[in-house]
């Protein structure tokens, strides 16, 4: 064992000269250490190649097209999924899962939850009213705003297509180990919520 103690010693007076005035304790040491060894890490990331590197393509372009893509892919597997169900299209179902986990809401919110124009948001929440998977009502604050609200026969058409819908979650992120899934959940929500608080508003 005598490099690995060599090691530490040397690690050890690494920290002693840092500038984050060093604590003589085990905790400290193994604070500093985690940081110093992610920094190193983060240094020395490595870099991928892609089609179009060599001449100029920019990580902006092969992450933007990229997330085009899985959407497609992500759409292929959703319609696999609501195959014959009472759903027309992956949008149905999406806003019925809005709803189901957060509750009535008013149709603005729920169209602006999901990212979509007022045009686009009102016929996909008009086929869900026509098919009965939702209802509306007058909201108690203000009556000419309109709350919806997922139905007894909504939740029983979602429960009835979930496993499905989860498998076809999965088939997306196959690949991925758990580890990867959870940094990539970080990337994803980190980007998710700079474009929310800059975007939202002009949708």
């Amino acid at each position: 064992m005598y490099n690995l103690i060599n090691e530490l010693v040397t690690l050890v007076k690494e920290y002693e000269g840092s500038a984050v005035n060093p604590a003589e304790n085990l905790y400290a040491f193994r604070k500093w250490l985690n940081i110093h060894f992610e920094d190193k890490h983060s240094s020395s990331t490595f870099e991928p190649d892609w089609a179009g590197k060599v001449n100029g393509r920019s990580p902006d372009s092969v992450i933007n097209t990229s997330l085009v893509h899985l959407y497609r892919y992500a759409k292929i597997h959703a319609k696999a999924a609501i195959t014959n169900s009472a759903f027309s299209t992956p949008d149905e179902f999406i806003y019925l899962i809005s709803l189901a986990s957060g509750g009535s809401m008013s149709k603005t919110e729920l169209i602006k939850q999901n990212i979509h124009d007022k045009p686009a948001g009102s016929l996909i929440i008009k086929r869900l009213l026509d098919k009965g998977l939702i209802e509306q009502q007058s909201s108690d604050l203000d009556k000419r705003s309109r709350m919806v609200q997922i139905t007894a026969e909504g939740s029983d058409h979602l429960k009835q297509s979930m496993d499905k819908i989860r498998l076809a979650s999965a088939h997306v992120t196959e690949p991925l180990s758990s580890n990867e899934k959870m940094d990539l959940i970080t990337l994803l929500l980190k980007m998710e919520e700079f474009h929310q608080a800059q975007l939202v508003e002009k949708i």
